[in-house]
């Protein structure tokens, strides 16, 4: 046999990327302490927190507004499965965070969808789940938007839309509802 034939079966990696928004990026450099020019491994029972304090968070981030650790990320695998995922729980006291349109207060924890933007202050993180097979580890990819990811990726924005009824798009005549034919 050859070392071809020999050699172990190479692993895909699940992958985390998350693409980093503030609008004061530039002014406050909260990001700087991110390596945003390669991957990186991350053991898979290690628990990867964010946040200010840099002796107890993995990722920090330079914002006194920010918690001590604002989140946690967990690697697992589903049960009675092969597939990995991550769960996010939120560990500010002080601050919620969004997940997509789930809102999370503090010690709450969900899911992370395959694609979705997590969203706390003025922070916006677009994480998005590349799948792979080892069970050792995974890798982060961390990237910088210089526009907010809401606008970006053309996503609808969490702010709430005023609500009108039905009853303001159709013209009052006094008359109550008539049933029309199509095609009249």
């Amino acid at each position: 046999m050859t070392s071809f034939e020999e050699a172990e079966t190479e692993e895909t990696v699940t992958c985390l990327h998350m693409t980093f928004y503030h609008p004061c990026q530039d002014s406050k450099m909260m990001f700087h302490c991110l390596d945003f020019s390669k991957r990186e491994q991350v053991q898979a029972d290690e628990i990867t927190k964010f946040g200010r304090d840099s002796s107890v968070c993995r990722y920090n981030l330079m914002d006194n507004r920010v918690s001590r650790v604002q989140f946690l990320l967990q690697f697992y695998r589903k049960l009675n499965s092969t597939q990995f995922s991550f769960e996010i729980k939120n560990m500010s006291k002080k601050t919620k965070l969004t997940v997509d349109e789930t809102e999370l207060g503090y010690l709450n924890k969900i899911d992370l969808p395959w694609r979705c933007i997590i969203c706390f202050g003025d922070y916006q993180i677009l994480a998005e789940i590349q799948e792979g097979e080892s069970m050792d580890y995974f890798e982060t990819h961390f990237h910088l938007s210089d526009l907010p990811i809401l606008q970006e990726r053309r996503l609808p924005s969490l702010q709430p839309i005023q609500e009108r009824s039905i009853s303001s798009f159709l013209p009052s005549h006094g008359k109550s509802p008539m049933e029309l034919d199509e095609n009249e």
